[in-house]
């Protein structure tokens, strides 16, 4: 019996022959050295994910060429929408206050909207006379605060003609034509007045359906994801979201606000012209950070110089006051209100701003660092975006 079973084996290869080899496992040898064949496929399995790579590469590039463009072309669409939902989510808590002592949303969002406008209305109607004044009288000014720097630059006045008679030839040149003055008429005023209050009202009624609507409008995309678990993940995420969006949108407003009223006081100390006005151009500049505080430096310096009556250092207090105040608020105020949640960093503010101020210009450069903000808030609620935050954190 056992020598049937012994001659089992040897009776099986010998009727499989050479088919059996193959099953065999290989030696050290044989898995050291794989087969030519499969070398080759395994190359050849590399060689088409490169390429694919490769491929998504391009079309990445391309979809974001295509996206950079399409939002260049509709940049009169987005920046109203883009401005409406950032005033809609930072007035959303106030409006949800409102639901919480039993106040329809429409009446809530209404009285705010009243509020509002009745703000933006007074304000223009203060400084638009002010301003149109400093943008015609500018020129003058200029001119004639001129003769009082000449005992200040006497002595570089004296090296730029040596320097010009040095290089200077004997057949003369002809003056270049002086540049025509710039003015504003009134037809320009009338052509664009119409547009401005579209856009205002636009942009007020985008507002107010936001505040009435939004939360509906959410409630019904949560309805139409799949799956119990995927809606409580996808609530949780668009409150949060929401929640820290607008706590960030009203503690920048107020901030802003407050450096705006500051230096408003300070200038009116200083007995400057129309204080209101450059406290709000502060107010509003500060949304950029580092160009805005440094443009309203220099602005500062220029109404200084041209509103002292001879040129000495009681020009230059006030932008030297608001430099102090700024940066006071830069690095100890605002990061300790706002947290280091949302604390940016310096080189992905700048390139932000670079960006979106090339693509919408001024109001770009004002929406840049909200929207930087907004996005970091996401990214960090969302998995596969969490590299962007970690980026653009400080």
């Amino acid at each position: 019996m056992n020598t049937e079973q012994e001659q089992q084996p040897s009776v099986l290869q010998a009727i499989i022959g050479d088919q059996i080899q193959p099953l065999e496992r290989p030696g050290p040898a044989a898995a050291g050295n794989p087969p030519s064949q499969l070398a080759r496929s395994l190359d050849s399995a590399r060689g088409i994910r490169r390429h694919l790579l490769s491929i998504r590469m391009v079309l990445n590039a391309m979809l974001f060429l295509a996206l950079m463009y399409t939002i260049t072309l509709t940049k009169a669409l987005l920046i109203p929408l883009v401005l409406a939902a950032f005033l809609g989510l930072a007035l959303n808590p106030l409006v949800a206050a409102g639901t919480r002592v039993h106040l329809p949303r429409w009446l809530s969002a209404s009285v705010l909207m009243i509020v509002l406008i009745a703000g933006i209305g007074t304000g223009i109607t203060q400084l638009a006379q002010p301003a149109v004044g400093w943008f015609h009288g500018a020129p003058a000014a200029i001119r004639h605060f001129v003769p009082k720097l000449r005992n200040m630059t006497k002595p570089l006045e004296a090296a730029n003609r040596a320097t010009q008679s040095l290089v200077s030839t004997p057949s003369g040149r002809a003056a270049p034509p002086a540049p025509a003055a710039l003015a504003i008429s009134t037809w320009d005023v009338v052509s664009t007045a119409p547009k401005v209050l579209a856009a205002v009202l636009g942009v007020m009624l985008l507002v107010f359906f936001f505040l009435v609507f939004g939360d509906s409008m959410l409630r019904r995309l949560v309805e139409i994801t799949p799956g119990f678990s995927y809606k409580r993940h996808a609530v949780a995420i668009v409150r949060g979201i929401q929640t820290e969006v607008s706590r960030y949108l009203l503690t920048a407003l107020s901030i802003n606000a407050g450096l705006g009223a500051i230096t408003a006081a300070m200038l009116w100390l200083y007995h400057m012209p129309d204080p209101l006005l450059w406290g709000v151009v502060a107010m509003f500049a500060n949304f950029v950070p580092y160009v805005g505080a440094i443009s309203t430096t220099v602005v500062l310096v220029l109404v200084g110089m041209l509103t002292v009556k001879d040129a000495n250092l009681h020009a230059f207090l006030p932008a030297m006051t608001f430099s102090a105040i700024t940066v006071m608020e830069g690095n100890l105020i605002t990061p300790m209100i706002q947290g280091r949640s949302m604390r940016l960093s310096p080189i992905a503010i700048l390139l932000w701003l670079l960006v979106w101020g090339w693509l919408w210009g001024i109001p770009g450069a004002l929406l840049a660092v909200p929207m930087l903000t907004c996005t970091k808030l996401i990214a960090e609620r969302v998995r596969s975006w969490q590299w962007f935050a970690v980026i653009v954190s400080r």
